[in-house]
């Protein structure tokens, strides 16, 4: 057991100290009953902890099992330690996203339990055994393709849910695509996750890990729409494909030249208002007038090369949707889909799963080729 269980555990044990508030109106202060300490939460001492699975920018993560139910779940632990005034912004987030959300191929959110102390909060997660990330990096045997089939058309499912709702997940990767032992993917790591409107509003560029960040968010531009996904999901059905990551720049130029090199060089008849973004005036962009994205994926069918395509346009508004990806032809020729109950199951990566939050590229730097 780690130090910090232990102190938990002792903390636990002793008698709680009462808590007392000052009255709003009025003088003097009011406590509040031992039975009501926690609200309507649970306490995270009905839970069992296993073993830590990971640790990632907003919180360490646990394997644990609930006590009442006898269920296996994730226990994730909210990241407090530069917190002056409550919970971070990036969970307060990702809880309202998630409670909101019910999906087959989004991460469940069963509830929020406390610990003894008020920044001792925890997210009770449904349990995934594997990451993708840390299959690409064991697996003997790649995928083939109608497995990549598979773990693609639940991703895009997720998403089609996520953005007809109005929500831009923003950190799509291998890494946040979890998966069951029956097969099943979900999409998970909402930290980052945003909702938007029309017309949208500027946001932040510096999201989504840069291997998967989109070109538009590379030269400067702020006003944000699912499209950025999008291109996300073009990589990793690439790195699923390829069995290795398509774009691993190690900078955000590199990143560009790469992106350049399979696509070839952007231009106003390709992307209209391309010259006035933001930061192409800081970039000097080798010219390029070929896509390469066939000689790179040369066994690739035509349908496969016009979906693959289709993603990577350069222009966010000509680019595949959800659902565009969906009615994909990709998906009804051989080989097809297979079922996600027929998926290989990896019983000797159980419970090894590193969770990973980060918007670097620390996690993927561990799979990239010299």
């Amino acid at each position: 057991m780690a130090d910090g269980d232990r102190a938990e555990a002792a903390s636990a044990e002793s008698e709680l100290e009462p808590l007392r508030f000052q009255r709003l109106w009025g003088e003097g202060y009011f406590e509040v009953p031992a039975s009501e300490r926690l609200g309507k939460c649970r306490s995270v001492k009905e839970f069992e902890k296993l073993n830590r699975i990971g640790e990632g920018t907003y919180g360490i993560v646990y394997r644990a099992r609930d006590t009442v139910t006898d269920e296996t779940v994730a226990l994730k632990k909210v990241r407090m330690d530069n917190e002056k005034e409550g919970m971070p912004v990036s969970s307060l987030r990702e809880i309202t996203l998630l409670l909101e959300l019910q999906h087959p191929n989004i991460v469940e959110l069963k509830e929020v339990v406390v610990g003894n102390h008020l920044e001792s909060i925890f997210l009770v997660m449904g349990y995934c055994e594997q990451d993708l990330a840390s299959l690409l990096e064991n697996m003997q045997t790649p995928f083939s393709e109608a497995q990549v089939k598979c773990i693609i058309l639940q991703v895009l499912k997720g998403l089609q849910y996520l953005h007809e709702r109005y929500i831009i997940h923003r950190d799509l990767k291998v890494s946040n695509l979890l998966m069951t032992d029956k097969g099943c993917v979900k999409i998970a790591d909402f930290g980052l996750a945003r909702t938007y409107g029309m017309p949208p509003q500027p946001m932040t560029p510096k999201v989504v890990t840069l291997w998967y960040r989109a070109p538009e968010l590379l030269l400067g531009v702020t006003t944000q729409t699912t499209s950025i996904d999008m291109w996300a999901v073009g990589c990793i059905l690439a790195e699923l494909l390829a069995h290795k990551p398509l774009l691993p720049g190690t900078s955000e130029i590199h990143q560009i030249d790469l992106i350049v090199q399979l696509l070839g060089t952007p231009n106003e008849n390709i992307w209209p208002g391309f010259s006035k973004l933001p930061l192409v005036s800081q970039y000097t962009l080798r010219k390029q007038p070929y896509n390469n994205l066939k000689h790179k994926f040369p066994w690739l069918s035509e349908a496969g090369l016009r979906l693959l395509n289709f993603l990577f346009m350069y222009d966010p508004k000509k680019r595949a949707t959800a659902k565009d990806s969906l009615d994909s032809s990709y998906f009804k020729e051989k080989p097809l889909p297979c079922e996600p109950e027929l998926m290989p199951t990896f019983p000797h990566h159980r419970n090894k799963r590193a969770a990973s939050t980060s918007t670097g590229t620390e996690t993927q730097a561990k799979r990239a080729k010299p």
